[in-house]
């Protein structure tokens, strides 16, 4: 995996942080609400995250490390489990003939 330049993260993420905090100092101005999603989009893209907040922690952990102890520490993250479903649910099974069976027989 490519990392970007550190000095890249650091522009990207004060970028991020200064809009923030301009968007809260003035939530219903449009333009900055605008300009701020943009520059978490920004930092997302850099980080390779799908949330701006996942991306800024990302960015201030890369900072903090070597290169090479993020990429330990993004392997050894756990990734989260989705579930899986297997079947119709139980209520709606069919028999052979196309009649609906009750939920306890097959």
């Amino acid at each position: 995996m490519l990392l970007p330049a550190k000095t890249e993260v650091a522009r990207q993420l004060r970028r991020y942080r200064a809009w923030e905090r301009m968007m809260l100092a003035s939530p219903a101005d449009v333009g900055v609400r605008a300009t701020f999603e943009d520059s978490g989009y920004t930092l997302c893209v850099l980080m390779g995250k799908r949330c701006a907040r996942e991306a800024a922690d990302a960015a201030e952990r890369y900072l903090r490390t070597t290169p090479v102890t993020y990429m330990q520490e993004q392997s050894e993250r756990p990734r989260p489990v989705r579930a899986v479903r297997r079947g119709p649910p139980v209520a709606d099974r069919r028999s052979p003939s196309g009649r609906k069976t009750p939920s306890g027989a097959a």
